[in-house]
């Protein structure tokens, strides 16, 4: 073949491939303007026809929702009116008190947790007392969402509560000086041991990776040689503060995840900008299957650069971008505009992320379903589905009791009932919950609705509907009986039976409410054996 027959043959194939892409562009395009037309045709023929008023907002909403929860499962319409609450997902910041409230219907608000240095705390709020009005309005009634949304407020303005204080039982009025309320994303930093710094951090929002730089440097301060930064349940946020999270660690420069859309012009690079403040000290890095996007970015890539050690359990899985994108009437769509990859290459979406397990994790993936990669050493990592640990350390399994007595609110109700029977309790590092206290809480626990059967029980139940509905329960009667038998526990003695499990959770809801989220973490420490383990592992540092 003649050098001119590669060219014509060259072009010809140009010619074609801009021919098949353009067709394809028009196909789309065809395709969008006519779904347009018979959706608007639809809703033009329900409005004009349908045997009642048509709930155009409700329907349309509806449809929007159901749309995009079929793309992906983070691409979600933004309204106007919920645009507060997507900057508050940004900044972690928004005008209050600084409070969590308990809220029933039929009851006031009640003051769960203020925050440290808080306007709540400044005023003197404490756990227990009710908020009877919230400026002159009566709270009875109220749901949660309505008690909180006139709570809320432009920092500066006043809000009045009439309060009935749980000490001394007298009603006032408060004028309370709304503030810019900032929750942090590093919740906790401090040495665990004479050479061990932490850092628990649970969020990125703007800003947070200035905060742990500053708190990484005080902890050297306080001889920190060794440091552990906690990104257990730490679901994400924004990109660009785990890229300035890795800058501390590495040299200036250095590749830390890139992203690649359906087009050329949406593959970006995002490379460390500044000097390292710290290149040699040994880090742990801890996960879980609640630690995702970009949590993931940062294990990821000190994983790939073999800058710490990675320890826990396998991450959640989630690669994806994310980007905010401006609508009609002010709205805005959180639309996946790309996935995101770890220095050696590796996507840490999980391949299929409509399935997974129960706790949302990724389930088991076949080597065979997977690419190897290579860390800066030479060391193998999979793709696939999340971070997977380089030690693998087990998470403490709970009994389902304390998963009802936690998620179904007596601990919590019964902290609030608490505080309000005690003034104080000691400081932190000298408080534990005492027999007589345990005994105190049974009392509390056995006047509670709460389903406090074994899993085993649950499972006979189970079992048992299904014998039922298969006609074989009354054949099986005395088998069944006799199960029943050995696996009924009332609730005062399963409750002591699992008191070591217990206590931990209310030590730190106590602490909570007296001496702030601060003192609940420390308290979370003290009984973390993951942490413990992971520590004490040869390969820790």
């Amino acid at each position: 073949m003649n050098r001119r027959n590669v060219i014509i043959i060259a072009m010809v194939s140009a010619m074609c491939l801009f021919s098949l892409t353009r067709l394809s562009a028009q196909s789309q395009s065809f395709k969008l303007g006519q779904w347009t037309e018979i959706h608007n045709s639809i809703i033009k023929e329900l409005n004009r026809s349908y045997v009642d008023t048509l709930p155009i907002d409700r329907i349309m909403r509806v449809a929007v929702d159901a749309m995009l929860e079929n793309l992906d499962p983070y691409t979600v319409y933004i309204p106007e009116e919920e645009n507060e609450d997507l900057q508050m997902m940004m900044s972690n910041t928004y005008g209050g008190i600084g409070a969590i409230i308990h809220k029933k219907k039929d009851e006031n608000v009640v003051i769960n947790e203020p925050y440290a240095g808080s306007p709540a705390h400044k005023y003197g709020l404490v756990c227990g007392d009710e908020i009877i009005a919230i400026d002159g309005f009566p709270t009875k009634g109220l749901e949660t969402k309505e008690s909180s949304d006139r709570m809320k407020g432009k920092p500066g303005t006043t809000v009045v509560f009439t309060v009935k204080k749980v000490r001394t039982g007298d009603t006032l009025d408060l004028a309370i000086v709304r503030e810019r309320i900032h929750l942090p994303d590093v919740e906790y930093a401090g040495m665990i041991d004479d050479t061990t710094g932490y850092i628990l951090q649970t969020g990125f929002t703007e800003n947070v990776s200035a905060d742990v730089r500053e708190k990484f440097l005080d902890l050297k301060k306080q001889g920190m040689k060794r440091f552990v930064l906690d990104l257990r349940g730490n679901g994400g946020g924004l990109m660009s503060e785990a890229v300035n999270i890795v800058s501390l660690f590495v040299p200036k420069g250095s590749l830390v995840v890139s992203s690649k859309g359906n087009t050329q012009e949406s593959y970006r690079e995002y490379r460390t900008e500044s000097e390292p403040i710290d290149s040699q000290m040994p880090i742990i890095v801890m996960i879980d299957s609640g630690s995702a996007s970009a949590s993931e970015i940062i294990a990821g890539a000190l994983q790939d650069m073999d800058r710490a050690t990675i320890m826990g359990k396998r991450s959640y899985g989630k690669g994806l971008v994310q980007s905010i994108r401006p609508t009609a009437y002010n709205g805005q769509i959180k639309v996946t505009t790309a996935k995101y990859y770890t220095p050696s290459g590796r996507c840490v979406q999980a391949i299929d992320y409509s399935n997974r397990n129960e706790d949302g994790s990724v389930g088991h993936i076949p080597d065979s379903l997977t690419r190897e990669f290579r860390t800066a050493s030479g060391r193998i990592v999979r793709d696939g589905g999340g971070i997977t640990p380089d030690v693998d350390v087990p998470v403490k399994n709970y009994s389902r009791l304390v998963y009802s007595l936690v998620l179904g609110g007596v601990i919590d109700q019964y902290a609030i009932d608490y505080a309000r029977r005690h003034d104080s309790i000691p400081a932190v590092d000298d408080f534990h919950f005492s027999d007589e206290d345990f005994e105190d809480f049974i009392r509390f626990a056995k006047t509670q609705d709460f389903d406090y059967r074994s899993s085993a029980r649950t499972l006979y139940d189970q079992m048992k509907r299904e014998l039922e509905s298969d006609g074989l329960a009354e054949t099986m009667k005395p088998e069944l009986e006799a199960m029943e038998k050995a696996l009924e526990m009332d609730k005062e003695r399963f409750i002591r039976l699992k008191k070591d499990e217990i206590v931990p959770f209310i030590e730190e809801e106590l602490a909570t409410r007296y001496w702030f989220q601060e003192a609940g973490i420390k308290i979370r420490l003290r009984y973390d054996d993951q942490l413990k383990q992971a520590l004490a592992s040869p390969m820790a540092f």
